[in-house]
């Protein structure tokens, strides 16, 4: 393992395909998938939802050696405090803070003591996963510059982006999470929400980039149809070593899951076997005329950018 922790993080906006993503990559030999490292605290360690193997989070014993390692064991964690914290730095709404947090000293105080607090835990999955890349699915951009605050990582991010009027009807949908007690569903947002939140964290991803961490753009169509030459185009991108041998597990159109311990992501991230991959286009049928051209409107500026068109 090196000296420093890396993290491939993937950011953007959900509803992109981030967690077949995550899963893809996290098969290869000497990575792992976390998935979203960034709601650990919340949906696993205080309201006790799955992993991704199917155990409940507090029985699962790759995360209690996690914890075990990390702190001593989760109940030597303040998690009120641990969570307090995160919504405190880790907002969207804080993003001229998280680049230049000296600008307000009782932030960088509460953004320091975070980043401290969190840096333990990428150590413990590195090491009780013997893992030398950490897959990091969490996708909100302010969480990607967050741990641009961590000395002890290595950050590099895949920018991945998906055709804004998918995202909004997906976003629209109800989708029931596999992994909560009893029907709960997935968060919903309104089109025009959706469209504005595609604009923003896609615009945070790329000044990123600019601001020197390692950034490499996909796209979640051309993900679907050409899985394996992407993540070969990924991970040569970012300079992240593999072997041809090594995507093994992905063919044209399917990907063989092994079982897996993340934290958070979507449905799929349960999912063990094989798993067609087809591209979801069910928004150019489904999707009301109305609410599609109102999305087209507000991110029309920035389609063509980011390979699409209006």
């Amino acid at each position: 393992m090196t000296d420093r922790i890396r993290v491939l993080y993937i950011g953007g906006l959900g509803r992109s395909g981030s967690t077949i993503l995550d899963r893809m990559l996290g098969q290869l030999p000497g990575y792992f998938s976390a998935g979203e490292i960034r709601d650990l605290w919340q949906r696993g360690v205080r309201q006790n939802r799955l992993c991704g193997c199917g155990a409940p989070f507090a029985e699962c014993p790759f995360w209690s050696a996690v914890g075990l390692d990390a702190y001593g064991g989760w109940e030597r964690v303040d998690v009120d405090e641990v969570i307090a914290l995160k919504d405190r730095v880790d907002r969207h709404s804080r993003m001229p803070l998280l680049i230049s947090p000296k600008m307000w000293p009782p932030f960088s105080k509460k953004l320091g003591r975070y980043v401290d607090i969190l840096t333990p835990l990428y150590r413990s999955i590195q090491r009780v996963g013997n893992t030398e890349v950490i897959i990091d699915s969490s996708k909100a951009p302010s969480t990607a510059y967050v741990l641009r605050q961590m000395p002890e990582l290595d950050l590099r991010t895949v920018h991945l982006v998906r055709d804004p009027r998918g995202v909004a009807f997906s976003w629209n949908k109800k989708v029931r999470r596999p992994d909560a007690v009893g029907m709960v569903h997935m968060h919903r947002y309104p089109p025009y929400r959706t469209a504005m939140r595609w604009i923003t964290r896609n615009a945070q991803m790329r000044l990123l980039g600019k601001l020197g961490i390692p950034r490499v753009p996909a796209r979640y169509e051309t993900m679907i149809a050409e899985p394996r030459g992407e993540v070969a185009r990924i991970l040569e991108a970012l300079g992240l070593e593999f072997a041809e041998g090594d995507l093994g597990h992905i063919s044209e159109g399917a990907v063989d899951l092994a079982p897996n311990h993340t934290v958070m992501g979507n449905p799929v991230r349960m999912h063990i076997g094989r798993l067609e991959l087809r591209l979801d286009e069910e928004w150019r049928s489904a999707m009301g005329r109305r609410q599609r051209d109102m999305v087209t409107l507000l991110t029309r500026p920035f389609l063509r950018r980011y390979g699409y068109r209006p």
